[in-house]
């Protein structure tokens, strides 16, 4: 009975350490580099923070969400679950 209880603990804490893994973190998409661009938003793997990257080298800085999305495979979508995580100012990474 008792390694039962154990195990659906376990399972749990294992579940909302994975849940807490995927919460995008806030990013500075004008300073930050590819890794951390995909480490910090939900959806956004190395092929798209890559292009991110490179879109900002070719027009400088993002000034709105809405110059991200010019980004190609950067959605309505991925910006709308992000919204609150993308950083175009400040001190972020």
């Amino acid at each position: 009975m008792k390694n039962k209880q154990i195990s659906k603990l376990l399972l749990g804490l294992a579940g909302l350490v994975f849940s807490i893994s995927v919460w995008a973190a806030p990013v500075n998409v004008n300073q930050a580099d590819a890794q951390k661009i995909a480490s910090s938003l939900n959806g956004v793997g190395m092929v798209k923070a890559q292009a991110i990257v490179e879109y900002r080298e070719q027009h400088g800085n993002f000034g709105s969400l809405e110059d991200l999305g010019k980004v190609k495979g950067i959605g309505p979508k991925t910006l709308e679950k992000n919204a609150d995580d993308i950083k175009l100012e400040g001190n972020l990474p």
